[in-house]
């Protein structure tokens, strides 16, 4: 019959050994979150619609083309 004593100490330090890449496996995983949200945050920032000259990041060359063609026969513009 085993020594209860032996198997005990065996198994107690099984039980303390470390379990697997958890703790790097939960930093892989949060790093490749948050990288995915500022991957899509900087992909979709392209396909605003309705951005003018006067709100933050518009596009001034854009106004200024639309504007030129609007006042073509205007001369003085």
């Amino acid at each position: 019959m085993p020594d209860i004593a032996t198997a005990t100490a065996a198994l107690t330090r099984l039980a303390a050994a470390p379990q697997g890449p958890g703790d790097t496996l939960r930093v892989v995983l949060l790093v490749s979150m948050v990288g995915g949200a500022l991957l899509a945050w900087f992909l979709l920032r392209g396909y605003r619609q309705g951005e003018s000259a006067d709100e933050p990041g518009g596009r001034p060359a854009d106004t200024a083309a639309r504007g030129a063609s609007e006042d073509a026969g205007d001369a003085n513009a």
